[in-house]
């Protein structure tokens, strides 16, 4: 309960002012003259001025309010080194046990730093300034952190925090911890397939010096180099970019010797590979309507080099021109299959024969261009199954199938079974209708003893389109040369820009293709398991997070071909998956999250700032044991620790419950003082 004096004035102010200043004046000429009853005079007028003024006696009923303080655990990934979780916990409980033991104090206690896989690094001060977001500034008795020391939020200054109270920094872990770390330097983001890219990286040790580590280089988990460094020691590796998409290196160094965690011995660089320019050479036999078709789907992409020749005049036709009359170039073939073959990732002949232009011993060039891991696509009319088919030279060892005839009937394009779980043909627009929703074709070739079975039919089931490896490479054959068809818009047209796109980029090896793959994707806070497969059936996938923490993933089939899994992405760093054939590797997040990049605990990181607050920053394990300092309500002091002890700031903030208001000159109380006071006024004059 507290009292006081209040005024509410029935004047302005300004007349009370004036009033005083009338008074002081008169009180001056009164001593000065020496007047009888001065004092007397003055005390009456300084009496009217007080009533003027209308002071009144208060009293306010008031409720003390709790002081708060706040408690924020650490629940950082690097928490879960070492003994560091229990010693949290048990800090936690010593720490809420003592500090409900002082009354007025209410303690709020917040878990932070959990990882999400989006948040860089351990934020505990903005879960701090959460917990008290509701209290005012005025009730803040402190804050204490129980962490490692590691936090990547700290503010610039004490007054940052929006509060005046000490902030107390609890800190887990052991003084001696030692610790090994790969740190990158200096990487590419980008790389053109084909071309080195430089990474340069540095081996760390905390807590020791000296030290050798071996350090291996993976791509994509294939070694590609390994070499020892010494502690502190820079090194760089040239990597040669494979593919398009992301390339995953991993730098590892061998563990140290009683190390805090080998987690950060590993440092993940993901560099997209980013093709510079695909040569494709296209050879059309003769003029036909489908030409422009394949033409038109090369040069509409950016990043594809076409070397397009059509055999107009081949070297048996004689009409008796003169050569210097004709403006036709002569085919380079030695220059192009001989010299320069393997400057290309893709041949097509389309609608190509024998005619003298290619000698045979250049066949057998383009054969083993294949098995080294070249792409060659036949898109075939009645030439493939003529006498002069290039079946019948020694590309037939790379061709998927032997032609026997031709078919002219009207037919529609279906996929197989094979086809429906292809990437390249899988949800090809139209396909899952019957008829299909694309226009028919009107001729196939027939032919037999296919090594593999096609991934689309035509009439009677007969083959319509082979996908193939030999070796290294791949081919594609096209039994029909009417995909211009659907180009034209003929009966509705067809997805013929989806099929010889994909069928390209297959034939090219992209990886986003493949028959067999074994991928990992973000998809918002998930990571997304995907395994293609032309099998009925997958194997469980394992997948191993940045931590070091397995988990074993039962996948469910989405689409023909493709099984699908998740989980959450919760951490940021390398993921990894294999069902014990395929590897997949992912990053999330940025190369080197700064919760791996320095785990050894230590108090230095927070102590400028707990200090600048009045408060401190220790370790909570003497020995083997948890043990926490006295903690202290305090209220009037700069300084709120010393030796063995912590302080909180009491406040004495309270909520007003009542208000009682008593007027002085108000009624006859009033009235009386006043007369009171003229009648000794009066009483002095008559003496």
């Amino acid at each position: 309960m507290n009292y006081g004096i209040a005024f509410t004035p029935l004047v302005p102010a300004i007349v009370l002012w004036l009033a005083l200043a009338a008074i002081v004046v008169i009180a001056i000429l009164l001593l000065v003259a020496r007047a009888r009853g001065a004092a007397v005079r003055v005390a009456a007028l300084a009496l009217f001025l007080l009533a003027l003024a209308n002071p009144s006696f208060t009293r306010e009923d008031r409720d003390p309010l709790t002081s708060v303080a706040a408690i924020v655990v650490d629940k950082s990934p690097s928490q879960n080194f070492g003994n560091r979780n229990r010693e949290a916990a048990q800090a936690q409980e010593a720490l809420v046990d003592s500090l409900k033991k002082i009354k007025g104090l209410e303690v709020r206690v917040v878990e932070a730093g959990q990882a999400d896989g989006e948040t860089d690094g351990t934020k505990l001060f903005g879960a701090l300034a959460s917990a008290l977001s509701d209290v005012p500034v005025d009730r803040v008795a402190g804050a204490f952190l129980i962490t490692d020391g590691r936090v990547h939020d700290i503010p610039a200054n004490a007054a940052a925090l929006g509060f005046q109270a000490p902030v107390h920094a609890l800190i887990t872990g052991q003084k001696d911890e030692r610790d090994r770390r790969i740190a990158i330097t200096a990487a590419p983001r980008f790389g053109i397939v084909g071309q080195m890219q430089t990474i340069t990286y540095r081996l760390d040790d905390q807590g020791v010096s000296g030290e050798r580590a071996k350090v291996t280089v993976r791509r994509d988990g294939e070694v590609i180099n390994e070499r020892t460094l010494s502690s502190g020691q820079s090194a760089s590796v040239d990597v040669d970019i494979k593919h398009a998409g992301p390339n995953i290196v991993e730098i590892e160094a061998s563990p140290l010797e009683k190390e805090l965690t080998p987690v950060n011995n590993r440092a993940v660089v993901a560099i997209d590979g980013v093709r510079d320019k695909l040569r494709v050479l296209l050879v059309s036999g003769e003029p036909h309507s489908g030409e422009r078709t394949w033409r038109n789907l090369l040069k509409s992409d950016a990043s594809v080099d076409l070397v397009h020749f059509t055999i107009l005049r081949p070297p048996e036709k004689q009409d008796g021109t003169p050569i210097n009359e004709l403006s036709l170039i002569a085919f380079p073939t030695r220059e192009l299959f001989q010299q320069k073959i393997n400057e290309f990732q893709l041949i097509i002949f389309d609608r190509y024969a024998r005619q003298g232009v290619l000698p045979i011993a250049y066949f057998d060039n383009i054969a083993r261009y294949v098995r080294a891991g070249g792409a060659v696509l036949v898109s075939a009319g009645p030439d493939y199954a003529s006498n002069t088919s290039i079946w019948r030279t020694p590309l037939d060892s790379v061709l998927p199938a032997e032609p026997v005839g031709v078919t002219e009937k009207p037919f529609y394009a279906h996929l197989s079974d094979i086809g429906k779980r292809h990437p390249v043909t899988r949800g090809l627009e139209g396909s899952a209708f019957e008829p299909p929703h694309w226009s028919r074709f009107f001729r196939t070739v027939d032919t037999r003893n296919s090594v593999n079975p096609p991934v689309m039919t035509g009439l009677d089931g007969k083959p319509l389109l082979f996908l193939s490896r030999f070796g290294e490479g791949r081919v594609a054959l096209l039994l029909s040369d009417h995909i211009w068809l659907w180009a034209r818009g003929y009966e509705g047209g067809g997805p013929h820009l989806d099929l010889l796109r994909r069928m390209s980029h297959w034939l090219m090896k992209q990886p986003d293709l493949d028959e067999e793959a074994l991928r990992l994707q973000v998809q918002g806070k998930d990571l997304v398991v995907v395994r293609q497969t032309m099998s009925d059936s997958v194997q469980p996938v394992s997948v191993t997070s940045p931590s070091g923490v397995s988990h074993d993933l039962t996948l469910s089939a989405v689409d023909p071909g493709e099984w699908r899994a998740s989980l959450p992405a919760n951490e940021l760093g390398l993921w990894q998956a294999t069902d014990g054939t395929l590897k997949a590797l992912i990053n999330v997040g940025p190369t080197n999250p700064k919760e791996f990049s320095e785990v050894t605990s230590t108090t230095e990181t927070l102590r400028p700032l707990t200090q600048a607050t009045g408060g401190d920053a220790v370790r909570v394990v003497d020995g083997t044991s948890v043990e926490l300092p006295r903690i202290v309500p305090v209220r009037s002091v700069s300084s709120f620790h010393g030796d063995g002890w912590m302080g909180v700031r009491m406040r004495d903030a309270s909520v007003v419950k009542g208000v009682g208001v008593l007027p002085i000159f108000a009624g006859l109380i009033g009235l009386l003082l006043l007369l009171g006071a003229f009648a000794a006024t009066w009483v002095r004059e008559g003496r």
